[in-house]
């Protein structure tokens, strides 16, 4: 027989259940869709020129972790003619869930020994007034270091710490939402922070400004696209 107690925590076992239930992703946000990123990523813009490089990221095994969160991986490196060189890597998954989340450098570095000697959330300034919320790194080895900008994307989110980018997927679960998400890597073999952080900056900003709006969007998400949209079109 049932005595008051169990009742009570049965009453809150099924209203655990159906809060669950109710929170449980049931739409899909893909922001890229069947863009491929590959064939729409220019290879010169403003001083700056690519050559293809081989992956900046250890390459996918089928089956893996990485395989599985990484729909599509662009990886190119790109010089100026006063000799700045930057590398660029963009990484698209099509799903953030519990196990598959974006990897962010400061925590992926040290994994391929790196030592992070400086981590903190840099502003992009890309288009007038238009900045993107961002990180900045120097991360250091036995015979390199390199100066790290970037910017992740999680739906409609924009995280510069790994705490927001939980929060931001939770929020996306919460609504219903089972999100996709881009981690877009800038980075310069320099020991003089100063220096890289310029030449990431530039290289950023140069790249937005010429960027398809289809590229545009799932870089950036919707609201950040159409704050830069009239600055394009001024442009053109």
């Amino acid at each position: 027989m049932f005595n008051r107690r169990d009742l009570l925590i049965g009453a809150g076992c099924f209203t655990a259940a159906g809060v669950s239930l109710g929170m449980k992703p049931h739409r899909r946000m893909d922001l890229l869709g069947a863009t491929k990123l590959e064939t729409l990523m220019p290879k010169a813009f403003g001083n700056w020129k690519a050559e293809d490089t081989g992956a900046l990221i250890a390459p996918p095994r089928e089956g893996s972790l990485e395989d599985k969160l990484y729909n599509q991986v662009v990886s190119r490196a790109f010089s100026r003619p006063d000799g700045a060189t930057v590398m660029l890597l963009i990484a698209y998954g099509n799903a953030q869930t519990d196990l598959l989340q974006l990897h962010r450098p400061e925590v992926c570095y040290p994994f391929f020994g790196f030592t992070v000697l400086e981590s903190h959330p840099q502003m992009i300034p890309v288009a007038g007034k238009v900045e993107i919320p961002g990180r900045a790194l120097t991360a250091t080895n036995y015979n390199r270091t390199e100066q790290i900008l970037y910017w992740a994307r999680v739906g409609e989110y924009l995280p510069q710490t790994g705490n927001e980018q939980l929060l931001a997927r939770l929020k996306s679960q919460i609504a219903g939402w089972i999100v996709d998400g881009v981690l877009v890597r800038i980075s310069t073999v320099t020991a003089d922070v100063e220096e890289g952080l310029a030449a990431n900056l530039d290289f950023a900003r140069e790249l937005v400004k010429t960027l398809d709006p289809r590229v545009l969007r799932p870089l950036l998400g919707t609201q950040l696209t159409q704050e830069i949209a009239p600055h394009s079109s001024a442009r053109a």
